[in-house]
């Protein structure tokens, strides 16, 4: 049966399309659908999925409130005839108790759960008209207490492959030593005075996440200006590198080094004394953050639920309270309606059960989805160097000799087999331990093999990786190997110590061997530990433990055999080898969000083509059809504001086929100059040209600056290109911009820039060139993956082995051509960014007027869409085109 709403709040009237998106948002919400939701840049898409979604869960939560009154009423009455009758007649007793106890316990239940929705109800209203609240905590405010808490937070997170893992949990005691043991014992006294208040149910909520910080900071301006943003609670997480104000931590750089710091400082502040109470010497004080106290997060958590904050403001906030946002935020997930995050804490199991994410029965949205394959692929790869796994295996046998009269039997035993498996993991790649890798001369070539091959020609087939990986949780030996790394090499002891050794020097005289035999095979001068100047080798030995990624990389070989593939590269030299897991079925890890939640809510600007999508990741992961939903909308411009040209010849009629054997020929290159230069005739403002690859980019300029065409385009247009260096993306783009504006205020003989990018780079995603910055995208050629990669090919294999052909081609064959499309799609929608911006899209290839592949282009361009086999009538379209705008000027 339809459900659905007659009106939606939304700050100005909503255009038809925008009402028809919530109206269908709010019907999957409802019925628990899967919704794949296609939306073009500039229909306001994210206001559409705040209003339509926050809508369904005020109604939602109206209804259980009505359904839990009415069913305490009729409970309350059937105690009461109970009562009566009893009272008239004598039934069966034991009948009676049963049907008693039953009814007393329902009314009980529901009277608490609407005593408990209430109290959360008038907190979160009390925080939002700024009334003080005082916590009535039960529990002592001691130091012990508070680690208590915090380890409990910290537990690990593992974000994609560059990040490693965020937190830290406490030590279970199958696996921790004696030592270890007793400080565990002092953290969980406390947990029994932990008043029950502070244990925040999870109330129902709606999770948002995108892929970059900039895409969920403008989903929250949008939230702050929506009807909703003085009645939702909102809470954004992120990692401590966009979330930590100590400025000890962040001027570290390093994720993992972050991470590993902040977790020291917290040990730091809460290490007491020994059990016979003799404090323990430390040979200099240590720093602690003075951003971690309980009563601090507990106000600050309150602060982030009674206003909306992005991370921004959420910083501003820390500092000015004085606490950590990256715990408060943390400790408000549980009463929060709406929580923001980035992908890679969703779509990852270890990191979301971290965050204190919980999806059953919940409500996710993931916007920006065109990728999300591909993202569900990078999160859960893994690879790591033969620099990596040598620096692993030396820096746990130095641990290991530092702390072996303190480890337990069993502790040594899993060490040992993690050292056997490194051990494993470098023969593969041809090499030994115990030397530096960069004077292990390897053999050149790579090769793709199965899970269990791998295992077999590693010689680690008979250790069971399973129970590896849970010694890895629950011991946290990569977080301890982490923090024994960062810990002497903020030591200060020189590598190369000539007096007599001292307690000082035995403690760090296994690491010193370590760093010594990297130093020796470059002929450094000696090194000292914690030298912010030292050699750019130290520095990157001591930027943090590669053990975070040699455990991502065991987890990864937990996969099925039929899952997964390695890689294995050699390079020539051990430390330029590497190992790489592949993941070829990225439903597998989606399965459970999508088995868990209520209902899942894929959104995107361009989800074409939705059949494969559909295949590779719904029922794959077990979603069947009558649970899925899709809806599709047009734009919300006028059909003659977009002019989308297919291009076959160019001016002198060459043909255009911009294939890889073709498109480094003189005549292709020359043709394409001539087709840019009558394009800036008639085109104002800024165009924007799209390349298939940075190579081709590199050699098309080169041809051009010869023949004289770069020249030409010069003269009519200020030539930018795309930065090699994202960080001079921001530049490159505000003095293109200047010189538009310019242009055309002087009216001379310049008519604006021209923007030469590449598909995939820096400028085609993410970034808007709307109105004068974008008039007219051209698309060189179609922007074909690497055939030949290997990874490439047997994803393709994978696909023609597990998926259905259908219409008349291999799965892998479509995926080829999806990602060519995606990546088309992603660059021309750059342009058109609101209802009243223009712009023209030219495809400059004769392939593009397949209709195969015209049938991939989104539904508003492709209507629009006129193919050309000469350049004459296009040429004449385009300059008509931008007459009519400038009569309507």
């Amino acid at each position: 049966m339809e459900s659905g709403r007659d009106h939606f709040p939304f700050p100005y009237q909503p255009y038809s399309i925008q009402e028809q998106f919530m109206q269908a948002l709010y019907n999957a919400l409802d019925q628990g659908k899967v919704g794949i939701f296609e939306s073009p840049t500039g229909t306001g898409k994210s206001l559409s999925l705040i209003c339509g979604a926050l809508s369904w869960l005020t109604d939602y939560e109206e209804k259980r409130r009505q359904e839990k009154a009415a069913l305490l009423q009729e409970g309350e009455a059937a105690l009461s005839t109970s009562a009566a009758q009893s009272s008239s007649a004598e039934p069966d007793w034991i009948t009676d108790f049963v049907q008693k106890k039953a009814e007393r316990d329902l009314v009980s239940k529901l009277k608490e759960e609407e005593l408990k929705r209430k109290k959360r109800e008038e907190r979160l209203e009390m925080i939002r008209n700024n009334v003080q609240l005082k916590f009535a905590m039960k529990r002592k405010n001691c130091e012990d207490e508070e680690a208590f808490k915090l380890l409990q937070l910290s537990k690990e997170e593992q974000t994609e492959s560059e990040q490693g893992c965020e937190d830290e949990d406490l030590v279970v005691p199958e696996y921790e030593s004696d030592d270890e043991s007793k400080t565990r014992n002092r953290f969980s006294a406390a947990e029994d005075d932990i008043d029950d208040e502070l244990v925040e149910e999870h109330v129902t909520k709606i999770y948002y996440c995108s892929r970059t910080h900039s895409q969920l900071t403008q989903f929250v301006h949008e939230v702050q200006k929506s009807p909703f943003s003085g009645e939702i609670s909102l809470v954004t997480l992120g990692s401590r590198q966009n979330l930590c104000i100590n400025e000890e931590v962040r001027q570290l750089g390093s994720v993992q080094r972050m991470n590993d710091r902040c977790l020291e400082m917290q040990k730091n502040k809460h290490e007491k004394q020994h059990e016979d109470g003799v404090k323990r010497k430390r040979s200099a004080a240590k720093s602690v953050c003075p951003y971690i106290k309980a009563s601090a997060l507990q106000q600050m958590r309150d602060d982030i639920l009674g206003a909306v904050h992005d991370i921004e403001q959420l910083l501003k906030l820390g500092k000015e309270t004085l606490s950590c946002p990256y715990y408060s935020s943390r400790l408000a997930v549980p009463a929060a309606q709406l929580v923001v995050l980035p992908y890679q804490i969703l779509l990852h199991e270890a990191t979301r059960r971290a965050a204190g994410v919980q999806l059953k029965d919940q409500v996710v949205i993931i916007d920006e989805a065109h990728n999300l394959s591909d993202t569900l692929s990078c999160i859960h790869s893994a690879e790591l160097t033969g620099a990596q796994l040598c620096r692993a295996h030396s820096q746990l046998t130095q641990y290991v000799d530092r702390y072996k009269s303190r480890l337990k039997a069993k502790n040594l035993m899993y060490i040992k087999q993690i050292l056997f498996v490194i051990e494993g993991l470098v023969r593969v790649l041809g090499g030994k331990v115990g030397q530096n890798p960069q004077n292990q001369t390897t053999q050149t070539g790579s090769e793709m093999l199965t899970i269990n091959n791998f295992l077999f020609e590693a010689q680690i087939d008979n250790i069971n990786l399973f129970k590896l990986q849970r010694y890895f949780e629950k011991s946290m030996i990569s977080r301890k190997l982490g923090g024994f790394v960062e810990k002497y090499a903020g030591s200060g002891v020189s590598l190369h110590t000539q007096s007599a050794p001292n307690k000082e020097n035995r403690r760090t005289e296994g690491l010193q061997r370590y760093l010594q035999t990297l130093q020796s095979s470059q002929g450094t001068v000696p090194v000292t530990l914690g030298d912010q100047q030292g050699s750019t080798e130290a520095e990157r030995v001591l930027s943090a433990s590669p053990m975070m990624q040699v455990e991502g990389f065991f987890m990864a070989l937990t996969n099925s055999n039929t899952d997964g593939r390695v890689v294995v590269y050699r390079q020539g030299t051990l430390s330029e080898c590497s190992i790489k897991f592949l993941l070829l079925n990225p439903a597998v890890h989606f399965a459970q969000v999508l088995k868990e939640c209520r209902a899942v809510i894929i959104a995107g600007g361009t989800m074409q083509p939705v059949s494969d999508f559909k295949q590779e990741l719904l029922f794959a992961a077990g979603v069947r059809e009558e649970r899925i939903t899709e809806f599709s909308c047009g734009h919300v411009i006028p059909p003659e504001n977009i002019l989308p040209l297919v291009l076959c010849s160019g001016p002198s009629g060459q043909e255009l086929d911009f294939t890889f054997q073709n498109r480094g020929s003189p005549r292709m290159m020359d043709e394409m100059g001539r087709i840019l230069s009558n394009i800036c005739n008639v085109v104002p403002g800024g165009v924007v040209c799209f390349f298939p690859s940075y190579e081709y980019l590199r050699r098309i300029i080169s041809h051009w600056e010869t023949s004289g065409a770069l020249t030409r385009l010069a003269n009519k247009k200020k030539i930018f290109q795309e930065p090699k260096k994202a960080s001079q993306v921001e530049q490159v783009l505000s003095e293109f911009s200047r010189c538009i504006q310019r242009c055309a205020v002087d009216r001379g003989g310049l008519t604006g820039s021209m923007l030469l990018s590449v598909v995939g780079g820096k400028m085609s995603e993410g970034i808007n060139f709307s109105d004068d910055l974008g008039r007219c995208v051209v698309m060189v050629g179609m922007p074909y993956p690497n055939i030949k990669s290997p990874e490439l090919q047997e994803k393709m294999s994978y696909l023609d082995k597990h998926l259905p052909h259908t219409g008349g081609r291999s799965p892998g064959q479509a995926l080829i051509e999806n990602l060519c499309m995606k990546a088309v799609n992603q660059s021309i929608g750059r342009a058109i960014r609101h209802r009243g911006d223009y712009s023209t899209m030219v495809l400059c290839d004769k392939r593009y007027s397949r209709p195969t592949t015209l049938s991939k282009l989104p539904t508003w361009i492709k209507e629009r869409t006129s193919t050309h086999t000469t350049f004459g009538p296009a040429f004449a379209a385009l300059r008509k085109f931008f007459l009519e705008r400038k009569k309507q000027v």
